[in-house]
C-alpha cells in the first residue's frame, strides 16, 4: 500500500480532527447560533450587482423557474446530509495541498482548526441556503459579503483567523465540478427518479455558477465585472 508523505498525512489528520469536532452539531445548529452567518442583517453592504444584472447572469446560464423547482425539491433530500456532504467536501481539499493552504495558520502553514470549523458551520447552511435561494435583494447582499470574504477585503476577519490573505480567484469557479460532482450522490439518496435527480444536479450546477461569478466580483477591475 502506498504510504502518505509526511505533510500530507498531518494535514488529513488535523482535517480528520476538525470534521470529527464538528460533525456532531454542525447540522443542529440554527442561523442565529452560528459565528458569522450574517444572511439578511441590515449590516450588510448593498452588492453593486443590481436585480437586473442578477436577472441578466440567469438568463445567460439558461438559469429557469423550473430549476428553482429543482433546488427546492433538492432541500428536502439535503438537509439531514448536510455532515455527510461536508465530510466528502473536507476530504477532498484535506487531499489537495493548495486547496488546504487557504485554511493554513500563515505562520506555521499548518491547518487551523478553529479557522476549518467555524466555516464548516456556516457551509452547512450554505447548502440549505442554496437550496431554498429567494435571489432577491438580501440574498444578492450575502453573496456580497461571501465575495469579500474570499478576497483580501475582509477573508479572516469573520472568525479572526491567522489565515493567509485571499483565496486565489483562479480556484473559486474551478471548484464549482467538484462540489456538483460529489453532491450528485447525495441528490440520489431519497428514492427522487433518475430524470428529477439529473435537474437537481444541473440546477445545482447552476446555482454553484452563478454564486462563483457573484463571488469574483470582488476580483474585477471597476467597471470590468
Amino acid at each position: 500500500m502506498k504510504t502518505l508523505s509526511a505533510p500530507l498525512s498531518s494535514t488529513l489528520t488535523a482535517l480528520a480532527l476538525v470534521t470529527a469536532m464538528t460533525s456532531t452539531h454542525a447540522q443542529q445548529a440554527t442561523p442565529s447560533a452560528v459565528p458569522g452567518y450574517a444572511y439578511g442583517q441590515r449590516t450588510l453592504a448593498t452588492s453593486p450587482v443590481t436585480l437586473a444584472e442578477l436577472k441578466q447572469l440567469q438568463t445567460s446560464l439558461l438559469f429557469s423557474d423550473d430549476d428553482v423547482k429543482a433546488l427546492r425539491q433538492s432541500k428536502a433530500i439535503l438537509v439531514d446530509q448536510t455532515d455527510a456532504i461536508l465530510d466528502v467536501w473536507y476530504g477532498f481539499v484535506a487531499g489537495t495541498p493548495h486547496l488546504v493552504h487557504f485554511f493554513g495558520n500563515a505562520a506555521t502553514g499548518k491547518p487551523d482548526g478553529a479557522y476549518l470549523e467555524a466555516v464548516r458551520k456556516r457551509f452547512a447552511l450554505w447548502i440549505l441556503d442554496t437550496a431554498d435561494a429567494s435571489f432577491d435583494q438580501r440574498w444578492l447582499d450575502w453573496q456580497h459579503e461571501i465575495g469579500l470574504r474570499h478576497h483580501r477585503t475582509k477573508k479572516n476577519r469573520t472568525d479572526g483567523a491567522n489565515s493567509v490573505p485571499q483565496v486565489d480567484f483562479r480556484h473559486i469557479p474551478a471548484l464549482t465540478i467538484p462540489i456538483t460532482t460529489t453532491l450528485k450522490p447525495f441528490l440520489a439518496k431519497k428514492g427522487a427518479a433518475a430524470e428529477e435527480v439529473e435537474k437537481m444536479h444541473a440546477a445545482w450546477v447552476k446555482a454553484v455558477l452563478l454564486q462563483s461569478i457573484l463571488w469574483s466580483q470582488p476580483y474585477v477591475r471597476d467597471g470590468q465585472f
